[in-house]
C-alpha cells in the first residue's frame, strides 16, 4: 500500500524560507510523478509544483521563482524548497503521487495523497 508522509511545514516570517519533504513507501518511487499541493480552508485544492518520472519540473505562476521542487531517488523522496515566502502562502501542503501504467489493454492511473503539513506565514 502506498504512503506519503509530509514533514517540514511550520511556522516562518514573511520573506522566510521552509523546506517541505515528502516520503513514499509501499511501491518504487522511481515510477512516480510526485507533486505538491496546497489548500486554504474554504477553498479549493490549489496545484503548487509537479516534478515527474525524468525530472521535469513545472510551477504554478505565483510560486515561480520562489519555490523549487526536487525529487531524490535514491532516499524516495521529493522536497519543495520555499523561499521569499509571503502570508498568501500559508496553507496546508499536500504531497500528491501519480502513476500511470499499462494493465489489462489500457492505460491506468493511480493517485495518492499525503495527510498534509501546515505551512504558516505571518510575523
Amino acid at each position: 500500500q502506498v504512503q506519503l508522509a509530509e514533514s517540514g511545514g511550520g511556522l516562518v516570517q514573511p520573506g522566510g524560507s521552509l523546506r517541505l519533504s515528502c516520503s513514499l513507501s509501499g511501491s518504487n518511487f522511481r515510477m512516480y510523478n510526485m507533486g505538491w499541493y496546497r489548500q486554504v480552508p474554504g477553498n479549493e485544492r490549489e496545484f503548487i509544483s509537479r516534478i515527474n518520472v525524468s525530472f521535469k519540473t513545472n510551477y504554478t505562476d505565483s510560486v515561480k521563482g520562489r519555490f523549487a521542487i526536487s525529487r531524490d531517488n535514491a532516499k524516495n523522496e521529493v522536497y519543495l524548497q520555499m523561499n521569499a515566502l509571503e502570508p498568501e502562502d500559508t496553507a496546508v501542503y499536500y504531497c500528491n503521487a501519480e502513476v500511470i501504467y499499462y494493465n489489462g489493454g489500457r492505460w491506468r492511473r493511480n493517485e495518492y495523497w499525503g495527510r498534509g503539513t501546515q505551512v504558516t506565514v505571518s510575523s
